[in-house]
């Protein structure tokens, strides 16, 4: 979790004021992490602080704010009538395109109560600037500091039909993706686009795949069972975290006697995964969305990713 400076600007540039929310500190049981943020304006919000009395009393408190920044604490039982039973500590503070133009590239920390900068906040700084070490979201000694957000996980999307379509609905509102979505042509596109999502039309798509991170996740669901291949067939060659191809057992059969044939042997083949989601759900695109969507997140493949990658 991080600062997301980019939502903050585009909620400016949209709606002019804005309110920023954020967990600053918990005591006990807490709907959300430190850091969770949400944006409020006139007349809507994003983001979420885990829902319930706490957000919804809070939401209504950022539209009548009128102080530059605002600290507050908040007794989730006793004031709110909420389950968790712990203590949250707020940090609301209003935010124009001036003020997000001044916020820092990498980190974020400005004073809440006090003015004067803590050694202790300037150590933090010195580490991540001069050692990299970036730190979590937090309250320290009157300081409010958080890292910009940096999506963690590349994820390409080949192909802009149903199911990509629907798969980019289910997937853009995660804060740690970066999604790049290919197809032939502007026209295969919808009209309104995500935030986030960075949309590339090209006439050969597997042209793009060199330009893949070899770190980057592949989602192949193109209208083009040849197209497929082809994607296939460079990611062997070039290299991935995870590649994943929409189809049946029949197709993934024809495909790996074609890559076999290309000049790719068994091990790396199986690399690729196909099928990919939960079959059981069904073939609606929402439903393989979702499927594909839960196959990707889960807890038990991103540790086997972790594996591999310290390997």
């Amino acid at each position: 979790m991080g600062f997301d400076r980019e939502a903050l600007r585009e909620a400016v540039k949209t709606h002019g004021k804005v309110v920023r929310v954020v967990i600053a500190g918990i005591k006990g049981s807490s709907p959300r992490e430190i850091g969770a943020a949400m944006l409020v304006w006139e007349d809507g919000q994003s983001g979420t602080i885990g829902g319930g009395t706490l957000e919804f009393q809070a939401t209504e408190a950022a539209r009548t704010q009128t102080a530059p920044s605002r600290l507050t604490q908040h007794a989730l039982g006793p004031d709110l009538g909420q389950c968790c039973g712990g203590a949250v500590t707020l940090f609301s503070e209003v935010y124009d395109l001036d003020a997000v133009d001044r916020l820092d590239d990498k980190i974020i920390a400005r004073p809440v109560s006090k003015s004067e900068m803590p050694l202790s906040v300037k150590r933090l700084l010195a580490q991540a600037r001069g050692q990299g070490v970036e730190p979590d979201s937090q309250l320290v000694d009157g300081w409010m500091v958080e890292p910009v957000h940096q999506p963690a996980r590349n994820l390409w999307i080949w192909g802009a039909g149903h199911v990509g379509r629907a798969l980019v609905d289910v997937l853009s509102p995660l804060p740690d993706l970066a999604i790049t979505w290919v197809d032939t042509g502007p026209e295969r596109f919808p009209d309104t686009v995500p935030n986030g999502v960075t949309v590339v039309p090209a006439a050969k798509p597997a042209e793009l795949v060199r330009h893949a991170p070899n770190d980057a996740e592949h989602l192949v669901l193109t209208y083009s069972h040849n197209l497929d291949l082809e994607l296939c067939n460079r990611l062997l060659s070039h290299d991935f975290r995870f590649a994943g191809l929409i189809g049946s057992a029949t197709k993934w059969a024809r495909f790996r006697s074609r890559l076999a044939a290309l000049g790719h042997p068994p091990e790396r083949i199986s690399r690729i995964t196909c099928p990919i989601g939960d079959p059981s759900l069904g073939k609606h695109p929402q439903m393989i969305a979702v499927g594909v969507a839960a196959h990707i997140l889960r807890p038990a493949r991103q540790n086997d990713l972790k594996k591999d990658l310290s390997a």
